[in-house]
């Protein structure tokens, strides 16, 4: 083996041990190690490197080993989603990091002949609230906070779903990822755990790499796809972190957001998810009732 194929194969070992100690952090909370076989391996550090999620740098260059660059992430967008039946316009606004764990979905949305309708859906761990503004319920009279218990998982969901969360859950999984041929394009299945322990994803890789359909298996019969597409550098400070400039979500078989993509910052921006007070006690009173039970 050459000098250089044996920098190589370190170089590989090296950046997928320090991915995936990063991505163990963001999904569990807690740093363990992972094992993957080769051929899982290569398969998720492809996809990583098709998205420009691994870097190195520094004194040395290659010498240094690889880390996960993407953690915080704001997506804006336009389109359509549906609810109920009912088709609306609408302008898409998604603030999110890995670590922690969270996600800020601020929609508006305008049904023909009708008033605008606005909502800011929040998850971090495993609180989930609704809020008036953002940053309500932080501080008295700035804004309302609303608990949504119920909604942590669903919510949680839509970080995982996205190909990088994919990509570190991969890592997370170590050995319980699997690689697979399917209808001749490549698929990972990817058991996720923590609070979304018995979910299991499905991603289709292209000849590129790219992750272009995200199933998730919720194991009650109402499965989430999340389909991608036209993948390209879409921020505005241009990072080399391609992401896709078309989501499309079903639920049930039945399209329920269309968003073509104006902008995708993966450059870190500074975003923070406090947990309002309310939505802590509202939390902790359930954990109370359960545990009662």
């Amino acid at each position: 083996m050459s000098a250089k194929a044996k920098w190589l194969k370190v170089l590989t070992s090296a950046g997928l041990a320090t991915l995936a100690f990063q991505c163990a952090g963001a999904q569990t909370g807690q740093a363990k190690a992972t094992v993957v076989t080769p051929d899982v391996a290569r398969t998720i550090k492809a996809a990583a490197d098709a998205l420009g999620m691994p870097r190195t740098g520094g004194p040395g260059g290659a010498l240094l080993p690889e880390i996960d660059v993407v953690n915080r992430m704001e997506i804006l967008g336009t389109g359509s989603s549906s609810a109920s039946g009912q088709t609306s316009k609408t302008e898409y606004h998604a603030a999110l990091g890995y670590n922690p764990p969270a996600m800020r979905l601020e929609m508006t949305r305008t049904n023909p002949g009708g008033t605008p309708q606005h909502t800011i859906q929040t998850v971090r761990d495993n609180y989930a609230w609704d809020e008036s503004a953002i940053g309500a319920g932080l501080e008295p009279g700035r804004g309302t906070a609303t608990p949504k218990i119920a909604a942590v998982k669903d919510r949680l969901l839509h970080l995982w779903v996205l190909p990088y969360g994919v990509v570190k859950a991969a890592f997370v999984a170590g050995d319980k990822t699997t690689v697979s041929i399917e209808d001749g394009a490549t698929v990972l299945t990817v058991p996720l755990s923590g609070e979304l322990a018995g979910v299991r994803l499905k991603a289709t890789l292209d000849s590129k790499n790219f992750i272009t359909k995200v199933v998730a298996q919720t194991g009650g019969g109402m499965d989430i796809e999340a389909d991608y597409s036209d993948y390209a550098d879409h921020g505005e400070i241009l990072t080399d972190v391609k992401s896709p400039g078309h989501i499309v979500e079903k639920r049930g078989g039945s399209t329920v957001l269309d968003i073509q993509v104006k902008t995708w910052d993966a450059n870190n921006p500074y975003l923070v998810f406090p947990v309002p007070p309310d939505v802590k006690k509202a939390a902790a009173q359930e954990s109370s009732k359960v545990a009662e039970k």
